[in-house]
């Protein structure tokens, strides 16, 4: 009973609420009919496509009674942020640490919807940008999938932290009673240089939920190479000392 004028707008609320971390569907259906009840004409309504009735209602007389607009919605729960983990190294070392992430919220014997096949692919050469697919199964619901990869706020950030951050899962396991899934995973960074760029571990369950693990790396000046002491051979007087350098890179 919303009546608009010509040219008017309306703005129509969505309001997403999720108890359970899983995908929620709905359909938003809105229906125009002219104001005076009137039909719009159309000459050949028996002949409408497939795609056009499925989107005007029909009246007896064979005009169009009203149009609809329909608006799939799908809601995707997403955990609430964590706190940042911090992965410190000198430049020029390597570090390996396990990270221990909680998944809360996963419905007990909920249905996994199929995954996109495509996108489980672990690229070897790209070890910073991993997405690969986890299944965890308690024995008595239905196996769970997961897809996991690390995510850079830019491309900038992702070709400077990258080629340096390798990251796999070694444990997964779920508590049968409070249904949190926990996954083991071990993060491997060896920087050439200081730096402090942000990563953020994106978990998707392929029931629709989402978790997010913001993480910070940091990597400190090296250690001093050697020290080059040059003594003097007399006032005005030049004194040389030679040195090599390698390049570990073309």
């Amino acid at each position: 009973g919303t009546r608009l004028a010509p040219k008017e707008k309306l703005d129509i609320p969505v309001l997403f609420m999720p108890d359970t971390m899983k995908m929620y569907e709905a359909v938003v259906v809105i229906h125009v009919m002219r104001e005076n009840g009137e039909n719009w004409p159309y000459e050949d309504s028996a002949e409408l496509n497939k795609d056009l009735k499925s989107s005007v209602t029909i009246a007896e007389n064979g005009g169009i009674r009203g149009i609809l607009w329909i608006y799939p919605v799908h809601g995707i729960p997403e955990a609430p942020q964590q706190q940042l983990v911090p992965v410190r190294c000198r430049a020029r070392q390597r570090i390996e640490r396990r990270l221990e992430v909680l998944l809360t919220g996963v419905v007990p014997g909920a249905t996994a919807m199929p995954a996109a096949r495509n996108s489980t692919i672990v690229n070897t050469n790209e070890p910073a940008n991993i997405q690969e697919e986890v299944q965890v199964t308690d024995g008595f619901s239905t196996t769970l999938e997961f897809l996991y990869e690390l995510q850079y706020q830019s491309d900038e950030i992702k070709s400077h932290l990258g080629p340096f951050v390798g990251m796999h899962l070694i444990q997964r396991e779920r508590d049968t009673e409070s249904g949190i899934i926990t996954l083991i995973f071990n993060i491997v960074f060896a920087p050439n240089k200081p730096m402090r760029n942000e990563a953020t571990l994106v978990v998707r369950c392929t029931t629709g939920g989402v978790w997010k693990f913001p993480m910070l790396f940091i990597a400190t000046q090296p250690e001093v190479d050697d020290v080059i002491n040059i003594e003097a051979v007399g006032l005005n007087k030049e004194s040389i000392v030679s040195f090599k350098l390698t390049s570990q890179t073309r």
